[in-house]
């Protein structure tokens, strides 16, 4: 009984020792995963040797090795384009700066197999990857572009618009890939994009830092062209061109993105969707974002070419100093995205929800709201929203004809200073404004709010003022309009006028309009319905 005891022992002995062996060897196996250190190819980090074969290799020996991290230790390392293998991490540690050449002739010309509208603007970058997956650019490093070595001429743009474009390397451009984060990282000084996903699945792009505010333009902070599930967050965005820019130039939708925790600041749009737009917009989320020093829009969605825009919400964003805060426009430019396509048909933009958005320093021009005749944007809500308009709009403006330019560039600007220096919105089903403050620092004569051609208006808490005799509110073919709750303050010539022989079904309902010497003023016999208001 006892040897038989001694040799069972001996066995579950034998056993557990086999056990802790495999344990060990898996803790240190998963501790030391593969990492190839580019000094062991030959990678000199002295800011002058060129790197772009030795780094190159530690790419394709880690890929022949089943994948691992390609390891860059402190220094300053220059190199051409570096084509990234599935199951590669690049990780660049504190103190690593990878710099671009300035030698254009180090960005061999790539042409992918996914094609789109991108294809006119580049075929050169820093970093390249297509049709991979798990692939990873991580660490508290930097990639400098090297963006002022690369300034084509004002003649050359002239002579050859393609040409300009392709002598600017893109610093990132990942196509058709699964599986990427891009973590940690600092961008600086691109040349012309900084990173461009198109047609990728999946991307994480956590806590990045962008400052390339170069002043020739074209320097997009993060875009993301026709990918699915996409997070991107913690990020400090401060670009020459649009911050961050949701786009589709090509036959795929870009859906399924969230974006939060950012901060973000460009010379043109901090947040928007567009201008390409063949494939579409939908379910696409950003919150808790904070927009200061920003020349164009601090919002901006747009729909231009063709496909659907829909379900998207925008909520938690202050901004300070902004060209406008909000711009939406469903335009008709209806260009294709390669020779091929055909020439997309309109567009619809709808459900879009904008919520708890709070702006000071926004410029003169004004936000706009506007779709096309016969093509409204539809079920749009704008809700918890106060603006601080800069002011200074002048009489002249107030009646200023708007023209629908359909196959213009969509831009904030694109209509000239608007009539209204809070919101100007046209062509339009389902439109809900509730609780907006619109303000101004310096006077402003011009209506806080017109509505032209819209069918469904809901208007409730408005607060706003103006410093001439213009309406608070401004209605021109209106259809099916509810005002309740809204109280206006004193000295207000008029609150409401109403024109345009299409207007009918306008109801006002528990209001305090004493602060109006009059509550509507109408150019035709329109029937408004009174409700319980408070009059003078």
């Amino acid at each position: 009984m006892e040897k038989g005891m001694m040799i069972k022992n001996g066995y579950l002995n034998k056993k557990i020792g086999v056990f802790l062996v495999l344990l060990v060897m898996s803790i240190v196996s998963s501790a030391n995963p593969m990492i190839y250190n580019i000094a062991d190819f030959g990678a000199k980090g002295d800011g002058s040797t060129l790197n772009t074969k030795a780094i190159q290799s530690a790419i394709d020996d880690c890929a022949k090795g089943g994948g691992g991290t390609v390891f860059f230790p402190a220094g300053k390392y220059l190199s051409g384009t570096l084509f990234l293998k599935s199951h590669i991490t690049l990780r660049l540690e504190s103190g690593v700066v990878l710099v671009g050449s300035k030698n254009l002739g180090d960005y061999p010309i790539t042409v992918p197999k996914v094609r789109s509208y991108t294809d006119n603007f580049t075929d050169k970058s820093l970093i390249y990857g297509e049709g991979l997956e798990h692939i990873a650019i991580i660490g508290q490093g930097t990639l400098d572009g090297s963006g002022t070595s690369f300034s084509p001429s004002e003649d050359l743009r002239k002579r050859d618009l393609e040409k300009w474009y392709k002598s600017r390397p893109y610093m990132i451009r990942i196509i058709n890939c699964k599986n990427v984060l891009v973590k940690g990282v600092t961008f600086i000084n691109s040349p012309m994009w900084v990173q461009h996903y198109l047609a990728c699945e999946d991307v994480n792009i956590d806590g990045i830092t962008v400052n390339s505010r170069l002043n020739v333009n074209n320097y997009d902070g993060i875009d993301v062209d026709g990918c699915n599930r996409v997070r991107i967050s913690n990020c400090d965005i401060n670009s020459g061109d649009d911050a961050i820019v949701l786009k589709s130039t090509l036959d795929r939708p870009c859906k399924n993105v969230t974006i939060t925790n950012c901060v973000l600041s460009s010379l043109c749009n901090a947040f928007k969707l567009g201008t390409e737009s063949n494939g579409g917009f939908q379910n696409i989320n950003l919150s808790n974002c904070a927009i200061y020093d920003t020349d164009f829009a601090g919002i901006a969605l747009e729909m231009v070419d063709g496909e659907i825009l829909d379900q998207i919400s925008i909520s938690n964003v202050t901004m300070d100093n902004v060209g406008t805060a909000i711009f939406i426009r469903l335009g008709n430019r209806a260009r294709p995205f390669n020779e091929k396509s055909a020439k997309p048909g309109m567009g619809k933009l709808s459900n879009v929800i904008i919520s708890n958005v709070q702006a000071t320093n926004v410029g003169k021009i004004g936000c706009s709201i506007t779709g096309l005749p016969g093509h409204p944007v539809k079920n749009i809500t704008l809700e918890n929203i106060r603006l601080k308009f800069k002011g200074g709009g002048t009489p002249e403006l107030v009646n200023r004809e708007i023209p629908e330019i359909p196959a213009g560039y969509p831009e904030f600007d694109m209509f000239g200073i608007l009539p209204a220096y809070g919101f100007y919105c046209r062509h339009a089903e389902n439109l809900t404004l509730n609780d907006v403050e619109l303000d101004f620092i310096e006077p402003e004569v011009r209506p806080a709010i017109i509505c032209d051609d819209i069918t469904g208006v809901e208007i409730y808490k408005i607060k706003a003022r103006v410093s001439g005799n213009e309406p608070l509110i401004a209605c021109k073919d209106v259809r099916n309009m509810f005002i309740q709750s809204c109280v206006v303050p004193k000295g207000i010539e008029t609150f409401l006028h109403i024109r345009g022989a299409k207007s009918e079904h306008i109801t006002l309902l528990g209001n305090d309009l004493s602060g109006a010497v009059n509550a509507i003023r109408k150019d035709n016999d329109v029937e408004v319905f009174l409700g319980s208001n408070r009059m003078k």
